[in-house]
């Protein structure tokens, strides 16, 4: 052996060291379970603090229960209890009447993650992961060892079944700890009352003589976690009502940590259309999708792979695709070389193919969103605007906008011991903090003159205001004008669901503060919402929503999106524009005749001892003249937007809440600036109806 050769060979030498340490490495590395990654990185999912952990919870569990009930076709009804079992320990429990889950899916429903039927479909829905409500199940084990309880019944006459499971992280399997079938009828009844197993068995009586029908089917989840209650902005009663917003169909029965129950009644029975299932679009499959696509197709030629795996390929446009790749139409798929696959994919892109079919995505409707805002928003102008969809990467979406203008901040709404349990409820380390972060669409300008009429130091912090404090706090909130401090309230959504977090990334936030509103008649400062008394919900409709993160907060910003967004922006700020520049022009019509009026009865008598005439028809005639010269000021709107006795109007899906000529000039000016105080005005049912009868 050569000396070199030995050297090669000893233990010490670099080429042994290398060996070794691959060696090593190689036992060291392992697969890395989904939900080990998740448990880890549970930021990522929405379960980065305890407040949050517990919103994200409860909008997981309910989303799922809306979309059971509609895929069913069940007027659905959802029950959300929470319960605070410990020092930042909360038990969440949500059910509702579905069509149930079969026995042997429950455990992976709610023990596994990335399991569902919606990842792979392309129809509008409000889950798309599946890892939603599983991913909440392992937050609560890893915070308080509890495991998730799951009740679900398919039928009346069928037995419940009933679960207590956890997640292993190790290899994303359920655990099943504890499962039992559950009579069904009053034994069972009996049995869930007496081990205090959790399930509504009955809705509420419509009236008190009257007895409550038995729940049918159903499914309840109840996970305890490590959480924090606080009412507000990101709440859990902030989500549920902009739920019930977007969703009129569904009644909500909340009880909160405080044993308040709270009831969203469905103002409509009427189920949304059911969505249908589409194939995917040519545009939106990229050249690695199309080579698995290729593989897995069971077509024996070119042309019926596209005719029969896309929307919207006929067999003459699959004839001009093969053409612009030079493949012939009865190539085998799977012969095809990658070189061959990449002209394919260059050549679907360079052909002219329709648009998807939209029937996949189901609007709220601008009737809905019109109805939804006036009952749940107090304002004097109301209007909505549903865009045509459009596609982008190949996903039909469509954009839906609706504004109200005029109501009155949150701050004038609350109670006195409300503001007492906020306070101490807050973790803002100051007052001026305490009031953005709580009420939407107030301002800092706005706070910083509630709190300078209270008189409140700059660095006061919430939880340590005295008795007296709390009392001038609660006056200057009910009595100081902050209309002018007041900020846009957005409401953003996407297929249904509200979006409460993130909202500085998404695409929605973007389009409107890149907007100028100010030729809409609303005031702003450059790269922020506009000012004033206006409440602005968008919402995106889509089979696959561009989320930026897994745990659905915000909107990514595709340059298709963002256009539609901004027609349907600017589409309803037409409608305001137009609404406030003829309410201006009441209000300096009626300025100049109280002008008019203040010296006529002078001018009246200086001409009468001028000439000697009669001093009152000169008055008649001169007041004659100034009603003439500023008739807008007697100009009236009905709730439509139409002028009375004349034809201009604000176009379709407008409501207008009708107010006198005085209520006009006491509310905020074009540039949302009020002239004076006056008691908000909320509407009439009347006003809608007779919007529903024309």
């Amino acid at each position: 052996m050569s000396t070199i050769e030995a050297e090669m060979t000893t233990p010490s030498s670099p080429k042994t060291k290398r060996r070794a340490t691959a060696e090593t490495m190689a036992k060291s590395q392992r697969e890395i379970s989904v939900s080990e990654f998740f448990a880890k990185n549970r930021h990522l999912l929405g379960f980065d603090n305890p407040r949050k952990a517990l919103l994200t919870t409860i909008k997981e569990a309910v989303d799922n229960s809306l979309d059971a009930c509609e895929e069913a076709g069940i007027v659905p009804e959802i029950w959300v209890h929470v319960e605070q079992t410990g020092a930042n320990r909360y038990k969440a429990g949500i059910q509702d009447n579905g069509p149930g889950i079969m026995k042997k899916q429950i455990p992976l429903i709610f023990g596994k993650l990335l399991y569902g039927s919606k990842f792979h479909r392309l129809r509008m829905s409000r889950g798309q992961q599946g890892i939603g409500i599983s991913a909440a199940g392992m937050y609560g084990l890893l915070t308080t060892g509890k495991p998730v309880k799951i009740v679900s019944k398919v039928s009346i006459r069928k037995p419940a079944h009933y679960y207590e499971l956890r997640i292993n992280t190790k290899t994303n399997d359920p655990e099943i700890l504890d499962g039992i079938d559950i009579d069904a009828g009053e034994k069972g009844h009996k049995y869930i009352a007496d081990h205090g197993i959790e399930w509504v068995t009955h809705y509420d009586p419509k009236t008190p003589d009257a007895k409550p029908a038995e729940l049918r089917s159903g499914t309840r989840v109840t996970i305890e976690l490590e959480a924090k209650y606080q009412r507000g902005r990101g709440s859990v009663d902030e989500y549920l009502e902009q739920t019930a917003i977007a969703n009129p169909h569904v009644t909500i029965h909340y009880l909160d940590p405080e044993n308040n129950l709270r009831l969203y009644s469905r103002s409509t029975r009427k189920l949304p259309p059911e969505p249908v299932e589409i194939k995917p679009h040519p545009y939106g499959v990229e050249v690695g999708r199309l080579i698995t696509m290729l593989k897995e197709t069971p077509e024996t030629t070119i042309s019926g792979f596209l005719t029969n795996s896309f929307s919207r390929v006929s067999n003459g446009i699959a004839k001009q695709i093969c053409e612009g790749a030079k493949i012939g139409t009865r190539t085998h798929g799977k012969k095809l070389t990658r070189d061959d696959i990449e002209k394919l994919y260059h050549a679907i892109q360079a052909t002219k193919i329709s648009n998807p079919s939209t029937d996949c995505i189901v609007p709220i409707g601008e009737e809905l969103l019109l109805k939804g805002m006036h009952q749940v928003v107090p304002a004097e102008f109301y209007c909505a605007a549903t865009r045509p969809p459009s596609v982008y990467r190949g996903n039909p979406f469509l954009i839906e906008v609706a504004l109200a203008y005029g109501g009155a901040v949150e701050t004038t709404k609350i109670t006195k011991d409300l503001l007492k349990e906020l306070l101490s409820e807050s973790d803002a380390r100051t007052v001026r903090q305490f009031l953005i972060n709580t009420f939407n669409g107030l301002g800092a300008d706005a706070a910083d003159k509630i709190t300078k009429a209270s008189k409140m130091g700059a660095r006061k912090s919430p939880g340590k205001l005295k008795p007296r404090e709390i009392d001038a706090l609660f006056d200057a909130m009910q009595n100081v004008n902050v209309n002018e401090g007041q900020s846009m309230n957005v409401l953003r959504y996407a297929n249904r669901v509200p979006l409460q977090f993130s909202q500085a990334g998404c695409a929605i936030t973007q389009s409107i503060t890149s907007m100028n509103w100010r030729s809409y008649g609303l005031s702003q400062s450059r790269g922020n919402v506009p000012s004033g008394p206006v409440t602005l919900m968008v919402h995106m409709a889509s089979v696959w929503v561009p989320f930026t993160s897994e745990s659905k907060e915000a909107v990514a910003s595709y340059p298709e999106i963002q256009k539609e967004l901004r027609l349907g922006l600017q589409a309803v700020g037409r409608k305001l524009g137009m609404f406030l520049r003829k309410r201006q022009l009441v209000k300096q019509q009626a300025d100049r005749r109280s002008i008019f009026l203040r010296y006529l009865g002078e001018v009246a008598t200086a001409v009468s001892e001028l000439n000697g005439c009669d001093r009152q028809s000169v008055y008649d005639n001169l007041m004659a003249v100034a009603q003439k010269k500023t008739a807008e000021a007697d100009m009236k709107l009905n709730t439509s937007g139409k002028l009375v006795d004349e034809t201009e109007d604000f176009g379709d899906n407008v409501l207008i809440v009708e107010k006198t000529t005085e209520e006009l000039l006491n509310r905020p000016n074009s540039n949302g600036e009020p002239e004076d105080d006056a008691p908000l005005n909320d509407g009439s049912d009347e006003a809608f109806d007779e919007l529903e009868d024309e």
